[in-house]
């Protein structure tokens, strides 16, 4: 992934807040590590929650701590000195109401929330919910906890074509997968963290759910075809039934659950014409959201041997 660090945070308002030390749940995975990364290049003070430090390597001047949002007892001692919490939902399991009120009463002031744009359909076609995730549970604990409070309703993230497809790709060219016809705005999660920092560090975003897209609608077939010219090799999608994907997502390890949400949510949506398409990015940020071409671009190594 292209780093962040470079890219200056500039504010279309001039509402900057004076937000001290941000407390980053989910500090290591694809969305917290490089929000910390992003964070540390703009000159924030930032405190990164892990249930491993030891091995966490992020960058230097970052605080790193032991905790664990599920359990916020364990949180709590890290939460003196912070304004702002970055509230990842996938951290926390059941206790989001809890881990707010402890930073609220420790004097937090702000919390940006990771959600998704599906946080409404019914529970059976929200795929990551069997991974962990609680989208509609973080926002609404945004919302309750009486902060000022930021709810990212995001798309699916580019990177999980990476790793649905990379195998494949890395080992010859033919992309075995599912409704081919199934669009998505994948979102470039380096456009998701720019996003969280301005909503941690200014004002301009409190008290709004944001809807977060990249700037074009692709089937999977569409796709797999950028992935092709991108990285200059013939690439070709051949669409398989749901039930012989779903036999061999399970036996290559992903939980059976989440295989038949996924199933479920493809099924039920394939005949959109489009997938909902923001320009919140663009809006937000000041400039396009970054294409799905362009993501590819800078990851090309992940499709290749």
């Amino acid at each position: 992934m292209r780093a962040l660090r470079g890219r200056r945070l500039k504010p279309h308002h001039h509402r900057e807040s004076k937000v001290k030390m941000i407390l980053i749940t989910g500090a290591t995975g694809a969305v917290g590590r490089p929000l910390v990364e992003f964070l540390a290049g703009q000159g924030a003070e930032v405190r990164a929650v892990t249930r491993a430090p030891e091995s966490a390597d992020l960058p230097a001047g970052v605080e790193v701590v032991e905790g664990d949002p599920s359990r916020p007892d364990t949180v709590a001692p890290h939460l003196d000195g912070v304004a702002a919490v970055f509230l990842h939902s996938r951290t926390f399991g059941e206790t989001a109401d809890r881990l707010l009120s402890l930073a609220r009463e420790r004097g937090a002031t702000r919390v940006v929330a990771l959600s998704a744009m599906n946080v409404d359909d019914p529970l059976e076609l929200q795929p990551s919910r069997y991974r962990g995730d609680r989208n509609k549970e973080s926002e609404e604990a945004a919302v309750a906890s009486g902060l000022e409070w930021t709810s990212l309703r995001v798309s699916s993230f580019a990177g999980n074509t990476l790793q649905a497809w990379g195998a494949q790709i890395r080992a010859g060219d033919v992309v075995r997968y599912v409704y081919a016809a199934f669009e998505e705005s994948l979102i470039d999660e380096r456009d998701l963290v720019e996003v969280a920092a301005r909503a941690l560090l200014t004002d301009e975003l409190a008290g709004r759910r944001l809807e977060l897209t990249g700037p074009q609608s692709l089937s999977h077939e569409q796709m797999v075809a950028v992935i092709a010219r991108v990285i200059g090799r013939p690439l070709r999608y051949h669409e398989v039934p749901p039930e012989a994907a779903q036999q061999a997502m399970i036996g290559n390890g992903l939980p059976e659950p989440f295989v038949e949400a996924l199933m479920a949510r493809y099924a039920a949506y394939v005949q959109w014409q489009q997938h909902p398409v923001t320009d919140e990015v663009e809006k937000i940020l000041g400039r396009p959201a970054r294409t799905y071409a362009e993501w590819v671009a800078d990851h090309v190594a992940g499709f290749q041997n």
